[in-house]
């Protein structure tokens, strides 16, 4: 009997979250986006996306510490709505896509934040320079079955960068540009 309550209490123990692994999820890139915003002539605000992103994250609700981020995006697949601009974009006044085909995010540490949130710092990489930045991330959805069998869960995260501090001076129509970019991903991530 003593053995049977033995077992039956750690099994309980074994089954709770604090054990569970992390679950690996990739990133849908048809179901995600990676936005920014920045001032031109600080008057208006010009928007734009990368088409092309793809991730994965290795997930531990229980523990976020545990829990690891990998990203990468097409520079070349930026659209701002404008051919000309975008063209400007992909030169080397800006991404140089030739030189440095993606941008790129490795996180460091995940922390817990109020209200359900995360702090997802990360080394991202822009042009070929390396900072430490910070994402405020919403608390992620359960996870959900699809129609098609596949588990999903979803999330947004934001930040805001400095693009001198990345060597993005814009050339001569840096003046024209801000200084900061904000920057939006709107996630989904299918489990693995």
């Amino acid at each position: 009997m003593r053995i049977e309550i033995a077992l039956a209490a750690l099994s309980a123990v074994l089954a709770t979250p604090a054990f569970a692994a992390p679950t690996t999820y990739a990133l849908d890139p048809s179901h995600s986006a990676a936005t920014f915003s920045i001032k031109h002539l600080g008057l208006s605000t010009v928007r734009g996306e990368f088409g092309k992103l793809k991730g994965t994250v290795e997930l531990d609700r229980s523990n976020p510490r545990a829990s690891k981020v990998e990203a990468t995006i097409d520079t070349a697949s930026i659209n701002t709505r404008e051919p000309k601009r975008d063209a400007h974009l992909k030169s080397p006044d800006f991404f140089d896509v030739a030189k440095f085909p993606t941008l790129s995010f490795k996180s460091t540490r995940i922390d817990a934040a109020p209200g359900g949130g995360l702090k997802l710092i990360g080394d991202l990489t822009i042009h070929g320079v390396t900072k430490s930045v910070t994402f405020d991330v919403q608390p992620l959805s359960a996870d959900t079955k699809t129609p098609f069998g596949t588990t999903v869960v979803g999330t947004s995260a934001t930040t805001r960068i400095n693009r001198r501090d990345f060597g993005v001076s814009g050339g001569a129509a840096g003046v024209m540009v801000g200084d900061d970019v904000n920057i939006t991903l709107d996630l989904e991530l299918v489990k693995q």
